[in-house]
């Protein structure tokens, strides 16, 4: 298999990760009453800082996911998988990775490094099969 599609693989199941951290702190703090109702109301309890950054680093992973897979597909696809935009997935994956704790810790402006240096790896992926 391609290294591209293995740290693809890999980021799926960090993104499955980020769920259970998310959602054993949220559900502890909500309550399951809240978390396995239909939620048609605000719960009436607030989540703390760490948890509502980690929620949000989880969908922010979510986005990420949809560029980098598209990136993915098309370097493997198209036969353009190279030593190039294998190290570029693997930089979008430790970047996704160290992501985590930056957000939840609030790390500034050091989270916005992280992540800007996985979208810069995505992209070059892109871009690089266009050369």
């Amino acid at each position: 298999m391609a290294a591209e599609l293995t740290v693809l693989a890999l980021a799926l199941i960090l993104q499955g990760v980020q769920f259970v951290l998310y959602a054993v702190p949220a559900n502890r703090e909500l309550g399951p009453g809240y978390t396995m109702s239909a939620r048609d109301r605000e719960p009436s309890r607030s989540l703390s800082d760490r948890t509502s950054r980690l929620g949000r680093a989880m969908d922010n992973h979510f986005e990420g996911l949809i560029l980098f897979t598209g990136a993915v597909v098309l370097v493997t696809v198209s036969g353009q998988a190279n030593g190039f935009t294998a190290l570029c997935a693997w930089i979008y994956l430790i970047a996704r990775i160290a992501y985590i704790p930056a957000y939840a810790l609030g790390w500034r402006p050091w989270r916005s490094f992280i992540w800007m240096a996985g979208f810069a790896a995505t992209f070059a992926m892109i871009v690089s099969t266009l050369f």
